[in-house]
């Protein structure tokens, strides 16, 4: 086995189905050599919200058209790739079979390697991609489903320091921008009618920063922002353009607040173990607010700690982040094979206890 590798990453846990060529040496920087995105905004825009038997049928139909792409605009044919990398979860099932058997089929008629990838591994890692970060670093993965802080020591070794205990900030975005009658996708509705409005006007929660450790909480804060449109709806009968503003602005700062003191929590956690280049990154959907990257960043200067933050388009869902981690398994030696099952759940660090409980399918995270 050599020390470079060239992958097809395949990606379809939720409603965007991406596929992508990357390369990998020991020697030099990857090369993200192609990356292909087709999203789903259009067919769930009617539902406010993905959509999962909609959006499986429209990965199953796009899949093999993304990955032809993926490979003409890399200029490679699949018997130039090393091996195929697939998110095998966690995610909607639906979608996450429709990619896995994708990859199984290619697999099949070419002989070459299978590599199961998890998501979450997936954003974890970019940062190793795009900025050829050393481990250990902290990762706040903070996106539409997921919201924790990782150290992450290797390609598959992760310690969860903490994490939402209940909605996702991304989540959270979303309902809000459904309550107070937003565009889809939430996160950047809110932030752009924020822009206009007065973050100190109304008093929002900040829960659990009452509390030590790094777990989050976000659903009340949701469910205060329904109280307060409630509130306000019944008083002008409807919601004045400005209200809409300054609730946005309150939420948005109330959300940057709770990130920026856990995370200042999470970095003396690591600290505190001398890290020879210590550095914190922030991936997911979530990370393009820039109220929210700006107090992160404040957090991270405070500490003398190095900022990462990868492009947009590598912090949202991707496969070159899935060809990258697959990549980082494959010149460890670690394969799979066509028994590679589906996982609607499965959490990264599978040492610490369930955050959101187990059920017949295992732990949610």
């Amino acid at each position: 086995m050599g020390t470079q590798a060239t992958l097809l990453g395949i990606e379809s846990s939720c409603d965007d189905t991406a596929a992508a060529v990357v390369r990998v040496s020991e020697s030099a920087a990857p090369q993200i050599l192609s990356s292909v995105v087709y999203g789903q905004d259009q067919l769930h825009a009617a539902f406010g919200g993905v959509v999962p038997e909609i959006a499986a049928r429209a990965h199953a139909e796009k899949l093999d058209t993304c990955v032809a792409e993926a490979l003409a605009q890399s200029g490679l044919a699949l018997p130039n790739l090393d091996a195929i990398a697939v998110t095998a979860g966690p995610g909607l099932i639906g979608g996450v079979i429709s990619g896995v058997m994708c990859a199984k089929g290619l697999c099949s008629g070419t002989g070459l390697p299978l590599i199961g990838v998890n998501h979450l591994a997936g954003h974890a890692l970019t940062p190793r991609l795009t900025d050829q970060l050393s481990y250990p670093y902290l990762m706040l993965l903070v996106s539409g489903g997921h919201c924790q802080f990782l150290v992450v020591r290797g390609h598959d070794d992760f310690a969860r320091l903490g994490g939402t205990i209940d909605d996702a900030p991304g989540e959270a975005f979303d309902k809000t921008a459904r309550i107070l009658g937003l565009g889809q996708p939430g996160g950047p509705a809110v932030e752009t009618a924020a822009q206009d409005g007065d973050a100190k006007r109304f008093k929002l929660p900040r829960p659990l920063l009452d509390r030590p450790g790094c777990d989050m909480s976000f659903s009340g804060l949701k469910t205060a922002v329904l109280r307060l449109r409630n509130q306000l709806v019944e008083k002008y009968e409807g919601l004045p353009y400005q209200d809409r503003a300054d609730i946005c602005a309150g939420f948005q700062a109330a959300v940057a607040d709770v990130l920026s003191e856990k995370t200042r929590r999470a970095l003396e956690v690591y600290l505190a173990d001398t890290p020879t280049q210590p550095a914190i990154a922030v991936a997911g959907g979530v990370a393009a607010n820039q109220t929210i990257r700006t107090g992160l960043e404040a957090v991270a200067q405070a500490h003398e700690v190095a900022f990462i933050a990868p492009p947009l388009s590598l912090c949202t869902d991707n496969a070159a982040m899935i060809a990258y981690a697959g990549a980082e398994r494959f010149l460890a030696g670690e394969r799979d094979d066509m028994t590679l099952a589906a996982r609607p759940r499965w959490p990264l660090d599978q040492t610490s206890p369930a955050m959101l409980g187990s059920g017949k399918k295992g732990a949610k995270a």
